[in-house]
């Protein structure tokens, strides 16, 4: 109990940050394909209300912290905020995709223009990394 809080800090952020750069690639984009494609239709409609509803999501994080795409402990396909270093493996969630809305991720080229950091965010998103953790997460 004593190291809770610096565990989740410290090993929250290594592990967030992790899966942030390896959901990212130069040439990025586009749309999934594959089985996260075809539940991503199911769970939100279609690509363009996921991709609507995961950018107000982070754009709604108050402060410092994270957008995800994750498998819910519930099973269900979801789109989560998570403040600070927080993951959804905190409430038995699986991890997906993140979007670090951290200040930090984003100050030197956007300042303080989030919208616009995540909507460039989008021409990076690495959807095969995003299908593989997807595929291993449902098991």
């Amino acid at each position: 109990e004593k190291i809770r809080t610096a565990v989740r800090n410290n090993a929250g952020g290594h592990a967030n940050h992790l899966m942030f750069w390896e959901s990212m690639k130069k040439g990025g984009g586009g749309r999934p394909k594959g089985e996260l494609a075809k539940d991503i239709d199911k769970a939100f409609m279609d690509f363009d209300s996921f991709k609507n509803q995961f950018s107000e999501t982070a754009l709604k994080v108050f402060g410092s912290g994270w957008a995800w795409l994750a498998i819910s402990a519930a099973g269900k396909l979801a789109i989560l905020p998570t403040p600070n270093q927080d993951t959804p493996l905190m409430d038995g969630g699986r991890p997906v995709l993140g979007l670090d809305v951290w200040e930090h991720a984003y100050y030197l080229k956007y300042q303080n223009r989030r919208v616009e950091y995540v909507s460039a965010w989008w021409n990076t998103v690495s959807w095969d990394a995003a299908e593989r953790r997807y595929l291993e997460a449902r098991g």
